[in-house]
């Protein structure tokens, strides 16, 4: 029985010089990356329709469309036992025009040319959100719109 001494680890015949068995890698590992855009992704989806939260409110239903904004816009919410709200802050008619114009002032948005949303609870009298619209139109505020649920009634 006869053994080759020669070529034991030398992988198959050649031999380097340096002592460098592996050349360096060239190529970005892409799996972690997309393996953490994944799970971002995920946790938005699942995190987006609980950003929308505010004032809890039972909207009249219509069959208009959604709008398309892409902004957060400014919303004034009446409730059913008649508390008025700006964003998510209680406050009184009387404080409507001022809380406004800070609101807008503080967003760097157009002021006086900003779309201003009413949403008001279907029980809440008719009277009552007139009076908020017509305060925040008498302010100078030209783009004043109902929000309403876009789901049909049944």
């Amino acid at each position: 029985m006869a053994m080759s001494v020669a070529g034991a680890g030398a992988q198959g015949g050649r031999r380097r010089r340096g002592g460098r068995k592996h050349r360096p890698m060239s190529d970005i590992n892409m799996t972690p990356f997309i393996d953490v855009m994944l799970v971002l992704l995920i946790i938005f989806m699942v995190a987006a329709p609980l950003l929308t939260a505010g004032v809890p409110l039972d909207l009249p239903q219509t069959k208009a469309a959604a709008l398309n904004i892409d902004k957060q816009p400014v919303t004034l919410s009446v409730k059913a036992d008649g508390k008025i709200f700006l964003m998510e802050t209680e406050i009184g008619r009387d404080e409507i025009v001022d809380k406004l114009s800070a609101v807008a002032q503080a967003n760097q948005r157009a002021g006086q040319d900003e779309r201003v949303f009413v949403r008001a609870d279907k029980s809440v009298n008719y009277g009552l959100v007139a009076d908020v619209m017509s305060v925040v139109t008498a302010a100078g505020y030209r783009k004043v719109a109902l929000l309403t649920d876009p789901t049909p009634a049944k």
